[in-house]
């Protein structure tokens, strides 16, 4: 049942209502811009209209959010686009809301507070370079790489990936730019470690798991989740910007292959990982892609638990039970969801953000990138290809679109379930 608008001194003239109209644009821009669900957002929002004594009204684009007042013409457009994932400057922005719904922060105090909130420090270069690499080598455990040269060349490919991506940022906004270099890098420094390497596992995962850590996963599920909830543009856009993304790492990391006239080798099947290994390193992932997230120290544990629960869940099935990787994934984002949909209301984080790191070791950027370089070669081969090179390039293009969206449905549909029923 909503609650009944009642007017309060701050919006008693029309210099106050703008005032207010203001501060609610900024808490909504600072939400979206920085990895929060629509649905959150335009609520957030709205309840903080309310909370001023204006009923304010959020309309999301991908390129801008427009807040208007009901029943007046007042109205504010803010340019802003949804390419950030903060969840740090998520939680600071929604406690400066609950504070000012609760009535325990000044209406005088919200536009300093909400600014001072947006305004956090992502985190240091050191961090951010540090769990990258921690992560990739957590993928690449999981992938089936166990031998020490293999880990460390993919850890120290991650990392000097990062720099550069730190080192982009600086001088450009495009971003395209970065994740374009970070996996050119990642494929040449599998190009240059080649004569030493002689598993062709490890060969294609030094390049690929550096590559998982690009994959914009919290984007594909906003873009997914904004589709369900009938935002059909937005959610477009949001899928769109998440496939662009996916095409520069796929070219980043392809290109250095084409210049030194080399191809990656096809990785054939991966070795099963025990049961251990594959658990520990499901939590380090999490834990590393929380990091890179901006995710509070204090909120890791609860998705740490749930990405190695639904882990182990994924590894029973496809190693114990013989399912597919589609069903194997499907089951955990599952799991996954009923747990972390608890925690994401609770504590008031983006849910696309919180879930994408803990299932983040089952996206299968590995079938994409097979697929992508088995493209490549049909292209240059062109009459000549072999017909075992079309049924790759199908097989490993349909286990992606299989896993992607059986991870989209089964981390969405618990959490519209759950919300709705809220």
């Amino acid at each position: 049942m909503t609650a009944a608008f009642r007017p309060s001194p701050l919006a008693s003239d029309q210099t106050a209502r703008e005032a207010a109209l203001g501060v609610v644009a900024l808490a909504a821009t600072l939400l979206f811009a920085n990895g929060q669900t629509t649905e959150r957002t335009v609520v957030a929002a709205e309840r903080l209209g309310r909370a001023l004594g204006v009923p304010a009204r959020v309309l999301p684009d991908w390129d801008k959010l427009t807040v208007e007042l009901e029943g007046t013409s007042l109205s504010r457009i803010v340019a802003t686009k949804p390419l950030g994932i903060d969840m740090n400057k998520v939680l600071a922005v929604t406690a400066v809301v609950d504070r000012l719904c609760d009535g325990t922060l000044r209406a005088e105090e919200a536009r300093s507070a909400l600014l001072l909130a947006g305004n956090l420090p992502p985190i240091s270069t050191l961090q951010f370079t540090s769990f990258a690499a921690f992560g990739a080598v957590s993928l690449g455990v999981i992938f089936g790489v166990l031998d020490s040269s293999s880990l460390i060349l993919i850890g120290t490919s991650a990392a000097l990936g990062a720099l550069v991506r730190r080192w982009l940022s600086v001088f450009s906004n495009n971003p395209f730019i970065q994740p374009l270099c970070a996996a050119l890098i990642a494929s040449i420094t599998t190009t240059i470690s080649a004569i030493g390497l002689h598993q062709p596992i490890a060969n294609a995962l030094v390049a690929f798991c550096p590559c998982m850590v690009l994959v914009p996963g919290p984007h594909l599920l906003n873009g997914a989740i904004d589709l369900v909830r009938t935002r059909i543009a937005l959610g477009i856009a949001r899928l769109t910007y998440a496939c662009m993304i996916v095409l520069m790492i796929c070219v980043g990391l392809l290109l250095g292959f084409i210049a030194d006239s080399s191809t990656l080798q096809a990785a054939g099947p991966i070795a099963p990982v025990p049961l251990l290994a594959d658990v520990v390193a499901a939590g380090c992932a999490v834990a590393s892609f929380g990091n890179l997230f901006s995710m509070p120290w204090r909120m890791l544990p609860f998705p740490i638990a749930a990405g190695m629960l639904g882990h182990a869940a994924h590894w029973a099935l496809i190693s114990l039970a013989s399912a597919n990787v589609a069903t194997g994934a499907l089951v955990a984002c599952i799991l996954v969801s009923i747990i972390v949909t608890p925690v994401v209301d609770r504590f008031h984080l983006p849910f696309a953000a919180l879930g994408f790191s803990a299932v983040v070791s089952m996206i299968p950027g590995f079938f994409l990138f097979e697929a992508a370089s088995a493209l490549v070669e049909l292209v240059s081969l062109g009459p000549r290809a072999p017909i075992a090179l079309l049924s790759n390039i199908a097989a490993n293009g349909a286990t992606a679109f299989l896993v992607i969206l059986a991870m989209s449905f089964g981390l969405i549909l618990p959490r519209i379930l759950l919300e709705d029923r809220s």
